[in-house]
Formats: structure tokens, C-alpha cells, sequence
């Protein structure tokens, strides 16, 4: 469990503000990487707090540059950037623990959280909701030009799940989903193509032409 930098009181999981003495934590970066700041001041802001964005730069295999907002802490990231700090920081998982990432997802998971839209730090146009890779629990605000925005804490969120094999069970979620959509299309085009069904259709529609003939005729 993380701590407060300033009171060493434990942080719960869903918050970067100390409940004992309110300071915030940069819960997802301090302790966790090399980083320094490249730049003080980005042309970049902070979709919550208005103000423009340091540019951070974290050492992984090779310099990577990211924007971090120096009041709330949120993170936003270039297009690919997010895949390639998880992959450097989580490696050679092998078993999928679906308990744990259950777990995860209960214990970070903020019901009373406000649905908010906010806006690219880039263009300023606002971003869609999603949830990483569709069942992390980890919603991120994402725009298709420029990248990823997330809030404080959510970095070790996704953390925590792909080191619970979150991240190989939707590997193997995506594998299964051609083959059951072939399988539907396979089920449509044989009930389509039934025989059986194609007969009893046609018997109805026979049954259907004698009964009114029959009733034309007595009419007439």
C-alpha cells in the first residue's frame, strides 16, 4: 500500500490525498520511475485544473516524454506512450488470476465517482470515455489525435491489473471474438438455409392459398 510522502500514513487505494493530513501524492510516478522534469511550464493543460502541464521525461528503455499536471498529478500520454510504460514496467506475466483482478477492480473502483467529459490538453476538444482495454476499470479520457489522459492513481491501477494477467485475458477475449462471430454468421446462414424450416414455410404458405380459395369459393 502507498504512503504519504509527508505523514507516512497509508493512502487508500482510490485517492492521492492524504486523509490524515490532506497533502497529495504523486502516487503513480514517485517511487515507481526515474523521471525528471524536461520541461517546467508545456503549452499543454491540465483538463481539471486549467493550468499548463509539466513535461516529465521517464527514463525506460529509452527517454519518454509525458505531461504531468504539478497540482492533481494526472498524466497525459502520446498516442502508444501509456502501452509502452506498462510493457516496461510490467513484464514476463504468464497466469491469468481472475480473483485478483476482480479484486483490483472492486477495490479502485469509485461509485461515487461524477461522470465528467474534459477536454484534450492538446485541442482542446472534449474526449471520449473509455474503459482500457474494455474491462480494466480503469476509465481513460482519450482522444483519437493526440492521446490519453489519466487521473491520479490510475497508472498503478492498470499496473496492479496486468501484473493480475489482465492484460493477457483480454489478449485472449480479443483471440475469441472472430471465432464467435463466425460461428453466428455459421448458425444465421444455417437456420436461413434450412431445409426443414424452408418446408414448413412453404406448407404454411400452401395451407394459407387453400383456406382462402375455399373461402373465396363459397362466397361466390
Amino acid at each position: 500500500m502507498a504512503r504519504c510522502k509527508s505523514c507516512s500514513a497509508p493512502l487508500l487505494a482510490n485517492t492521492n490525498r492524504c486523509q490524515y493530513c490532506g497533502v497529495r501524492n504523486d502516487v503513480d510516478l514517485h517511487a515507481k520511475h526515474n523521471y525528471s522534469i524536461y520541461q517546467k511550464v508545456s503549452d499543454r493543460i491540465c483538463p481539471h485544473c486549467d493550468k499548463p502541464l509539466q513535461t516529465i521525461q521517464i527514463q525506460l528503455d529509452e527517454a519518454v516524454l509525458i505531461e504531468r499536471c504539478a497540482v492533481c498529478f494526472g498524466l497525459f500520454f502520446d498516442l502508444h506512450e501509456l502501452e509502452t510504460l506498462l510493457d516496461h514496467s510490467v513484464s514476463h506475466i504468464a497466469a491469468i488470476n481472475r480473483a485478483h483482478i476482480d479484486n483490483i477492480n472492486s477495490d479502485r473502483y469509485q461509485t461515487k465517482q461524477v461522470v465528467k467529459y474534459i477536454k484534450c490538453p492538446v485541442c482542446q476538444k472534449f474526449m471520449r470515455r473509455t474503459n482500457f482495454a474494455q474491462k480494466s476499470g480503469v476509465i481513460v479520457d482519450s482522444c483519437r489525435l493526440h492521446g490519453f489522459w489519466l487521473d491520479s492513481g490510475e497508472v498503478t491501477h492498470l499496473m496492479e491489473w496486468k501484473k493480475a494477467g489482465g492484460q493477457l485475458l483480454h489478449e485472449e477475449e480479443q483471440r475469441k471474438k472472430p471465432l464467435k462471430v463466425k460461428k453466428t454468421q455459421i448458425e444465421r446462414a444455417d437456420r436461413l438455409w434450412d431445409p426443414t424450416a424452408h418446408s414448413s414455410r412453404v406448407g404454411l404458405e400452401t395451407d394459407l392459398l387453400e383456406f382462402l380459395v375455399s373461402v373465396v369459393g363459397k362466397i361466390f
